[in-house]
């Protein structure tokens, strides 16, 4: 199990309090200091089922310079927004956790982060 977690967001400590509450073991990623390839990206949002806009922080200063707000969200603009997301992590929804399973989530809620517990049904 691996979390991409930015160390001060509240939903990322609360994310790893929760797995250590209950033994899971993970890596660590500080994607914000090893931002993640498109590749990679390409690869969790396939996990995830989603596309790049809709783990995308369109709040963050960066979202308004770049003009994310009239990106397309469509299958032509798709690698643009990808892009945007390696060359600027800080635009990456928190916590994002991929389990040993294959399975994906973005875990801002408890109920996320146990959803890709060993053992748990989604």
């Amino acid at each position: 199990m691996e979390i991409w977690i930015n160390p001060g967001c509240s939903k990322c400590r609360s994310a790893l309090s929760l797995l250590d509450a209950e033994s899971v073991g993970y890596t660590v990623r500080r994607y914000l200091d090893d931002p993640p390839s498109p590749d990679e990206i390409r690869e969790v949002l396939g996990r995830l089922g989603l596309e790049p806009w809709d783990i995308t922080r369109t709040g963050e200063p960066v979202a308004a310079e770049l003009g994310l707000a009239e990106w397309p969200r469509d299958a032509a603009a798709r690698e643009k927004w990808i892009e945007a997301l390696s060359t600027h992590p800080i635009l990456i929804q928190r916590p994002i956790i991929t389990a040993d399973d294959g399975s994906a989530v973005v875990g801002r809620s408890e109920e996320a982060v146990r959803s890709v517990l060993p053992g748990e049904s989604p």
